[in-house]
This record gives structure tokens, C-alpha cells and sequence, in this order.
């Protein structure tokens, strides 16, 4: 039986190995550009895997760390970590309601549609301390995405950061988290009764 958290942790280490793995490929062959997502679709996968500098790289790295320890604290099962993946591309196809955000890369869209993931999922299937962390989460990240002002211009150039972030990126994959958590938290548990249903014997059919 699979340890719940350990396809999450999977997951989030893949993402980590891309990150890597693209730092040392030419950015314009993959970054988000609007101009070209039509023509070159991959683009809303491989986005995630460019970084502008070491600070950028290495932040989201430890963005990656977290996610895990929340993966594991969590024990989120296959199903976040499935709509997690879900999330990925979709985080990114949203930029296009930003044309003036000519180019894009990053983790920190991705991450942070795993921090809305997390939090709905935990929120929705959990019970005490699990839940009110999920609770403390998905305020936190509600309340980060409205401070960044997603609906403002497209880059801005934050205290403390060697490049500019942008503050729709963010918003982008909190939705998209939200949305692919969503759905499959409705699949899952429009399945139960039916599963249910198979194993029960005559006598608990009226029940």
C-alpha cells in the first residue's frame, strides 16, 4: 500500500530535478511567451523550469522543501498530488489574460498552485489539527495573492529580489489549484458511493 504523501514528495521532486535540469538550458526555447503558446505548447509546461538567476532558482527550491514537509504532514494522498500535475500547465495557459507579459519563467506559479491544492484538500477530507492547518494555509495564500495586486501591471520589482516577480503568475496557480482540486475531490467522492455500494451485502441494502 502506498504511504500517503510519498506520490506528493515524488512529485515535488520532480519538479525540483526540472528546475534544475532547466537552469542549464537556453530559456527562450522555454519560457511562457504568449506570442508563441499556440504554436509551441510546450511552453506551458516547461515555463516552470526556467529561472532568471541563482536567488530565483534557489527560492523555489525552498519552496519545493516546504511543499514537501506539507505533503508529508499532510499525508496528501495520489489524488492532491494527481491534481497537482493537473494544475501545472493550466498555471500558465492563464498568463494569457496578461498579453503584456511578454515573457515568463518559474516555480513559483506551480508552487503555489500546490499550496492551493494542499489547503482545499486538507480543508475538505480532514478533521482537527490537519484542518485548521489547511485552514491557516489557504488564508495565507488568499490573502498573499491579493496583497500582490494580481490585476496591476504584470511585473513588479519586490525589496529583497535580484528580478521582478509576476503577481498573476501567482494568482494563476492558486486558481488553478483550487479548480483541479475541486474537480477531483467531486470525482473521488461521486465514486465512493458506488464502490460502497458494491461491497455491501443484502442485508445493508435499505440502509
Amino acid at each position: 500500500m502506498k504511504t500517503p504523501g510519498h506520490a506528493w514528495v515524488g512529485l515535488v521532486a520532480a519538479f525540483g530535478i526540472a528546475a534544475l535540469l532547466g537552469w542549464w538550458l537556453p530559456a527562450p526555447l522555454l519560457d511562457w511567451q504568449p506570442a508563441l503558446a499556440l504554436h509551441e505548447p510546450w511552453r506551458a509546461f516547461s515555463a516552470a523550469f526556467v529561472h532568471w538567476s541563482e536567488w530565483h532558482l534557489a527560492a523555489n527550491l525552498a519552496g519545493c522543501a516546504v511543499l514537501a514537509a506539507l505533503g508529508l504532514g499532510g499525508q496528501l494522498p495520489r489524488g492532491a498530488a494527481l491534481a497537482w500535475l493537473l494544475a501545472w500547465p493550466l498555471t500558465h495557459v492563464g498568463l494569457a489574460l496578461q498579453p503584456a507579459l511578454a515573457h515568463y519563467g518559474g516555480l513559483s506559479g506551480v508552487l503555489h498552485a500546490g499550496v492551493a491544492v494542499a489547503a482545499l484538500w486538507l480543508l475538505a477530507t480532514t478533521h482537527g489539527t490537519r484542518r485548521r492547518i489547511g485552514a491557516a494555509v489557504g488564508t495565507g495564500l488568499l490573502t498573499k495573492v491579493l496583497i500582490e495586486e494580481p490585476w496591476g501591471p504584470p511585473l513588479r520589482l519586490d525589496g529583497g529580489w535580484d528580478i521582478a516577480t509576476a503577481p498573476l503568475a501567482h494568482a494563476t496557480g492558486a486558481l488553478a489549484g483550487v479548480l483541479c482540486a475541486g474537480v477531483m475531490l467531486a470525482l473521488l467522492r461521486s465514486d465512493a458511493p458506488m464502490s460502497s455500494g458494491s461491497q455491501a451485502g443484502p442485508e445493508q441494502s435499505g440502509r
